[in-house]
């Protein structure tokens, strides 16, 4: 378990770079967020991103990005909700190390995002009132990369000590 990379999945919202920085840290990895990662790569913010260069564009720097992790060790990544959903980048990311799929229900989701809206391209132009459908659209059209992940987890209820249990088990 200790010697595996470890990769989150979920919707915008679930606390994958939240969960990623605690166990990253208690577990003595490195931590890496994979949007930061594009910006750096980049100089551009994701949204300026989507906006200039589009969603295709995006999806083919993000791989990119994400093949720059192949051969680092002692990792956790918290990637983008859509990562997994992309260009085989679920199989990519199972063969690399742990997945851990976080799911949180989409009304969560949307309480957690109502105010940051503004900042994820994918929801910046959705009405407050829009939200919950789009999300749950959203969550049924990516479930079969989702739940290819090797650990499922109920993000509303997890605790850092049952992430390193369900670690411990794989």
């Amino acid at each position: 378990m200790t010697d595996n990379n470890i990769f989150l999945i979920g919707m915008p919202g679930s606390g994958k770079t939240f969960w990623g920085k605690k166990i990253a840290q208690f577990l003595g990895k490195d931590f890496f967020d994979l949007d930061e990662e594009i910006e750096k790569d980049t100089q551009e913010t994701i949204i300026q991103i989507f906006q200039s260069k589009g969603e295709e564009f995006f999806r083919k720097k993000e791989r990119e990005v994400l093949n720059k992790f192949e051969n680092k060790k002692n990792i956790v990544l918290a990637t983008g909700g859509g990562t997994p959903c992309f260009l085989n980048n679920m199989d990519w990311l199972d063969k690399q190390g742990i997945t851990i799929w976080i799911k949180v229900p989409p009304e969560i989701l949307a309480y957690r995002l109502l105010e940051e809206t503004a900042q994820r391209p994918l929801f910046k132009d959705i009405p407050h009132s829009q939200l919950l459908p789009v999300l749950q659209q959203q969550m049924k059209d990516r479930m079969t990369y989702y739940s290819k992940a090797q650990l499922h987890v109920e993000g509303t209820s997890i605790s850092l000590n049952e992430f390193i249990k369900k670690l411990k088990d794989v």
